[in-house]
C-alpha cells in the first residue's frame, strides 16, 4: 500500500473526522467564550470592583512608564496580571461549559443503554391450574 493511498485511509477514518469537527467547532466556541468573557463578564466584575480595568493591569519590567498595556508591550517585558487573569476566568468558564456539555452526554448514554423493564415471566401451567380450582371452589 503506497504512502498516499496509506494517508488517505487514515484521514477519512470516522475518528479522525469527527476530531477535526470538534476541534473547529471548539475554535469557534473558544472564541465565543473568549468575548463573553472580554467584553461582558469582566467589565462587570471590574465595575462591581470598583471600575478596574483588569486588561490594563501589568507591571513593566523594563522600567519604562507606560500608561496602558499595549505601549508597556511595545517597551519592552511586562508582567501583565490583569490579562492572566481574564484568560484564568475565561478558562474556568470553558471548563464549567464543557462539563456541563459531557455530563449531558453521558445522561443520554445511559439512557439509551437502559435495559428495558423485562416482561413478567409467564406463569407455570400448574400454578394456573391450582388458581383455576381455587376459584372454582370459591364460586361453590
Amino acid at each position: 500500500m503506497g504512502f498516499a493511498s496509506e494517508f488517505k485511509e487514515f484521514a477519512m477514518k470516522g475518528n479522525v473526522v469527527d476530531l477535526a469537527v470538534g476541534v473547529i467547532i471548539g475554535g469557534a466556541f473558544g472564541k465565543i467564550v473568549d468575548s463573553i468573557v472580554a467584553d461582558l463578564i469582566m467589565p462587570i466584575v471590574g465595575k462591581l470592583l470598583g471600575g478596574l480595568d483588569f486588561s490594563n493591569y501589568f507591571i513593566q519590567l523594563s522600567g519604562a512608564a507606560a500608561t496602558n498595556l499595549a505601549d508597556a508591550k511595545k517597551a519592552g517585558a511586562v508582567f501583565a496580571y490583569g490579562s492572566f487573569l481574564t484568560v484564568a476566568v475565561n478558562f474556568v468558564i470553558l471548563a464549567f461549559i464543557i462539563f456541563v456539555m459531557i455530563q449531558q452526554i453521558n445522561r443520554m448514554k445511559k439512557a439509551e443503554q437502559a435495559p428495558a423493564p423485562a416482561a413478567e415471566p409467564p406463569t407455570p401451567e400448574d400454578v394456573v391450574l391450582l388458581r383455576e380450582i381455587r376459584d372454582a371452589l370459591a364460586k361453590r
